[in-house]
């Protein structure tokens, strides 16, 4: 497998609720259609450690402990995506759409498909930080 910061590399997950709605073949179909190409997918329950792990940062917050109970409510839809280089985590990021719902543009799978903030389908790593952290912590070696 070549190096996350070479190819581009990112982290997306669709979230519980998009599992349950129904949702994930959709937004891997508008993954690929975009032109980008999925490496790994993993069909889990992430467990309590994981979860925590994945919203660390969010740790100090007050909605922490929401994130993490959302996120082991049901299976998520884990993904390693590729794209051209220098663009990728534009390109998903639009395709996902704004983080607040309302702001969301029609068109992006949050505008189309997300009711609420709280639970708004996918994540996406917004750089290569994150995407290298997440990456690691999702599929480890």
């Amino acid at each position: 497998m070549r190096s996350v910061m070479n190819v581009n590399q990112t982290f997306i997950m669709c979230k519980p609720d998009a599992v349950e709605r129904g949702l994930v073949g959709e937004i891997i179909t508008r993954i690929e259609r975009k032109g980008l190409r999925i490496l790994r997918m993993d069909l889990r329950v992430p467990d309590r450690p994981l979860a925590e792990a994945h919203y660390e940062e969010h740790a100090d917050k007050p909605f922490y402990g929401e994130l993490v109970d959302f996120l082991t409510r049901g299976p998520v839809v884990a993904l390693v995506v590729e794209g051209p280089e220098d663009q990728t985590f534009h390109l998903m990021r639009t395709l996902i759409g704004k983080t607040q719902v309302a702001e969301a543009q029609p068109g992006s799978i949050r505008g189309d498909f997300a009711t609420t903030t709280n639970e708004n389908l996918v994540h996406g790593s917004d750089g290569h930080e994150a995407a290298s952290r997440e990456i690691a912590l999702w599929f480890p070696s």
